[in-house]
C-alpha cells in the first residue's frame, strides 16, 4: 500500500507540472523542428521534473524507486535526441546528489538504455498509441532488470514489481493525454483566433483585425517612431458591377483584388477587407515615396488584370487609391485615417482610377 501510495503521490507531481509547463509553452511546443535551444531548454526542463520527482520517490535502502523514466520518453517522443540527452545528463547529474553506490550507477544503465530505446521506438513508423506502450514497456523491462539485481527480497520484488508497471503504464497514458489534449486545445484556440481575424471570402484581415493592428501599431509608433504608411483603396464603380452581373459575381472580382492586393504588398504589411468596395493597407516600415511606388503598383495590376466571371463575362476594372504617412503628411497619428479617407475621396473625385496623397 505504501509503493502504491508513493508511486502515485509521484504520478500527482508528474501530471501537475507537465499541465503548467504545456500550458506556458502552449504557443510554441517542442517538436523534431524546433530550434537547437528549444530544444536543450526543453530537455533541461524535463531532467529538472525528474530530478524533482527523484525528491519525492520511494527510497528502498540506497534504490530509489520513481517515474524518472516518463519525462525522457516524452523528450524522445516529441523532440528527438537532443532534448533527450540534455534530459538525461541532468537525470543522472541529479541521482549522484544522493550519493555514489551502486543504484546510481545503475541509474546510468537505466537512463541510457531507455533514451536509446525511446528514441529507436519513436522513430519507427507505429501509431501513436503503440509507440508509447512500447516506450513504456521498455522501460518497464529495464527497471525491473534493475531492481531484479539490486534488491534481494523477492517477497518485496513480487509485490513492487506488478504495482510499479501498472502505475508506470497510468503515469505514460496520462501524461501523453494530458500534453496532447492542451496542444490539441491550442491548435483549435489557434484556429479560431485566425478565423475571428480574417474574413472569409477574401482571405485577408477582416475590418476588427484591421482595427486591433492599426490601434497597436500606433501606440508603438510614439515609442519607435516606425514609418507607416496607409493606403485607402476603393473599386471604381463596383455597385454598377453588382447591379449589372449580380453580387455573387462581385463577390469573384472581391476575391481576386484579394489576391492582387496580396501580391502587391509585401509580406508584412497588413492587407484588410473593411467592407462593400473598400480595402486598406498598413505598410510597416514605409516612407512616403515607396508607398506611392507601392500604391501606383497595386494600381496598374489592377488596370491590367481581366476578371473572369462565372457567367464568362470578362471584365476591368479600376481603383482608386489614397495615402497618408505619419510625419510626411500626417503629424497626429490620430489623424492618419481621416487624412487616408480624405485622399481617397479626392482621388475619385478627380476622375478614378488615380493615386492621391493627403495634403
Amino acid at each position: 500500500m505504501i509503493i502504491m501510495k508513493e508511486l502515485l503521490s509521484d504520478l500527482a507531481i508528474l501530471s501537475s507540472l507537465l499541465f503548467f509547463y504545456t500550458q506556458v509553452t502552449s504557443t510554441s511546443p517542442l517538436s523534431r523542428s524546433s530550434s537547437r535551444t528549444r530544444k536543450i531548454i526543453t530537455g533541461l526542463f524535463a531532467g529538472l521534473l525528474s530530478n524533482i520527482l527523484m525528491q519525492y520517490s520511494m527510497n528502498i535502502g540506497n534504490t530509489i524507486i520513481d517515474l524518472r523514466h516518463i519525462p525522457i520518453l516524452i523528450m524522445a517522443y516529441y523532440g528527438g535526441l537532443l532534448p533527450t540527452l540534455s534530459a538525461g545528463l541532468l537525470i543522472i547529474l541529479g541521482r549522484f546528489l544522493f550519493g555514489f553506490n551502486t543504484s546510481s550507477f545503475a541509474a546510468i544503465f537505466l537512463v541510457t538504455f531507455i533514451s536509446a530505446a525511446s528514441l529507436l521506438i519513436s522513430s519507427k513508423q507505429l501509431s501513436k498509441k503503440k509507440k508509447i506502450f512500447w516506450m513504456v514497456t521498455f522501460s518497464n523491462l529495464v527497471f525491473t532488470v534493475l531492481v531484479f539485481y539490486l534488491l534481494n527480497d523477492i517477497k518485496l520484488l513480487l509485490h513492487l514489481i506488478p504495482i510499479y508497471w501498472g502505475v508506470s503504464y497510468l503515469a505514460g497514458f496520462i501524461s501523453f493525454s494530458i500534453i496532447e489534449y492542451l496542444r490539441r486545445s491550442q491548435e483549435l484556440f489557434n484556429q479560431y483566433k485566425a478565423e475571428s481575424a480574417t474574413d472569409g471570402l477574401t482571405g485577408l484581415n477582416n475590418f476588427r483585425k484591421f482595427d486591433e493592428v492599426f490601434n497597436q501599431l500606433l501606440f508603438n509608433q510614439e515609442r519607435t517612431n516606425e514609418k507607416i504608411s496607409l493606403l485607402y483603396i476603393d473599386i471604381d464603380y463596383f455597385k454598377k458591377i453588382n447591379d449589372t452581373y449580380g453580387q455573387a459575381e462581385g463577390d469573384i472580382v472581391l476575391k481576386e483584388l484579394a489576391s492582387i492586393l496580396k501580391s502587391s504588398t509585401r509580406s508584412f504589411d497588413i492587407v484588410s477587407w473593411n467592407g462593400g468596395e473598400e480595402f486598406t493597407a498598413i505598410l510597416r516600415d514605409c516612407g512616403l515615396n515607396q508607398a506611392i511606388e507601392i500604391s501606383e503598383l497595386i494600381r496598374k495590376n489592377v488596370e491590367d488584370f481581366t476578371f473572369i466571371l462565372n457567367s464568362g463575362a470578362q471584365i476591368n476594372i479600376t481603383v482608386s487609391i489614397g495615402i497618408a504617412n505619419i510625419d510626411e503628411t500626417t503629424k497626429r497619428a490620430a489623424d492618419l485615417i481621416d487624412d487616408a479617407d480624405k485622399a481617397l475621396y479626392q482621388a475619385k473625385r478627380n476622375g478614378r482610377n488615380r493615386v492621391y496623397v493627403s495634403q
